[in-house]
């Protein structure tokens, strides 16, 4: 029999009054998350759409085809799709001018889009946002950064007080560290280490993050990778990859003398419930992670060893949250900020630094 769920804006006043954070938490140790996963239409179609990952490489091919219509395509035969991110950095640094002006043309259009998507939302949901991360595997990229900074200087032409910036972490490693500000520090006091998991569109990571001595931020120590796009996944595939993953770190900690807490923290798409199981937005997952009979966190919980003699507490949250929770010891002088991850879709958070907790005394 399935669970009768409060209205979403209910679970959220309850979530306030709760002591501790859980699956979903608005207010955490360091910041209140005001809003996360905000979708806005345009002419019938997801305002967000107009800055995925995709969004880039469409426009590569439109580039390409305006250019075979006048001469030689510089890129050959080569399908758009199979232009890494890395060959296109490459091709930008030292390649051919004709295939690096292509690029140059998509980073333009790109930004372009990236800029209007980011007027909409300061308009319609981000009005006192001053500062904009942006994340995702594009990010992690010399086009994607390039895109970044020319949006940017379009916010500046546009009179806009927005300061955009890349994600300061390496953005694969971002939405692990992450994980480490779900929960207050004091709960860790007797450990060095955590374990992490970021589910996306594309790929699975899992890793160890750790908190060297005398050093605010976290890094992630050791970190294991599936592509599950790259293969005929189900969503039972994946959990398993996940739990497999999670098992070697155990024991890479282990053999690291890292002192590992009895705590996972996970990033997943989609809108994330206080009972930990997930409403809508996981469309870009292979299977049905929505279902009332799937709940990843007790899935991980039960398949998973104790940690120093205690079963490990897992928690859940959006994986635009937890990325732009990496960012916390930069932005704690920022009254309201925002994080745009760019990847197999557009993931989206705001968060607001003006919160007193009892925790926030302890850190």
């Amino acid at each position: 029999m399935p669970l009768t769920r409060l209205p979403l804006e209910v679970e959220r006043r309850l979530a306030l009054r709760l002591p501790l954070p859980g699956h979903g938490a608005p207010l955490l140790p360091d910041v209140l998350v005001e809003s996360y996963t905000v979708a806005f239409q345009q002419k019938g179609r997801f305002i967000g759409d107009q800055a995925a990952r995709r969004v880039f490489f469409e426009r590569i091919d439109a580039w390409r085809a305006t250019v075979r219509r006048r001469g030689d395509d510089p890129f050959g035969d080569t399908p758009t799709e199979s232009l890494s991110k890395k060959n296109l950095d490459k091709v930008l640094r030292r390649g051919d001018p004709a295939a690096a002006g292509i690029i140059q043309a998509a980073i333009d259009d790109f930004a372009r889009a990236l800029v209007t998507v980011i007027r909409v939302f300061h308009r319609r949901a981000w009005k006192r946002v001053t500062h904009i991360v942006v994340g995702g595997g594009f990010r992690g990229s010399r086009i994607g950064e390039l895109a970044i900074g020319r949006a940017q200087v379009m916010l500046h032409d546009a009179g806009m007080p927005i300061a955009l910036e890349p994600i300061r972490h390496d953005p694969d490693e971002a939405g692990l560290v992450g994980a480490a500000y779900l929960m207050p520090r004091w709960m860790f006091g007797n450990f060095d280490a955590l374990l992490a998991i970021d589910i996306g569109g594309t790929n699975v990571r899992c890793g160890i993050v750790c908190w060297e001595e005398n050093t605010e931020s976290p890094s992630v120590d050791a970190s294991l990778l599936w592509r599950h796009s790259d293969d005929d996944a189900t969503r039972e595939s994946v959990l398993d990859e996940t739990i497999g993953m999670l098992k070697r770190l155990i024991r890479t900690a282990a053999r690291r003398h890292r002192r590992l807490a009895p705590f996972v923290g996970i990033g997943c798409p989609g809108r994330i419930r206080l009972d930990g199981s997930i409403e809508r937005g996981t469309g870009n997952l292979p299977g049905n992670w929505q279902s009332s009979r799937f709940h990843l966190p007790t899935a991980i919980h039960k398949a998973l060893p104790a940690i120093h003699g205690f079963a490990p507490v897992v928690v859940l949250h959006n994986d635009a949250v937890v990325q732009g929770l990496s960012m916390v010891p930069a932005m704690r002088e920022v009254e309201r900020w925002a994080v745009l991850t760019i990847g197999t879709g557009l993931g989206n958070a705001q968060f607001c630094n003006t919160i007193t907790s009892p925790s926030r005394k302890h850190r």
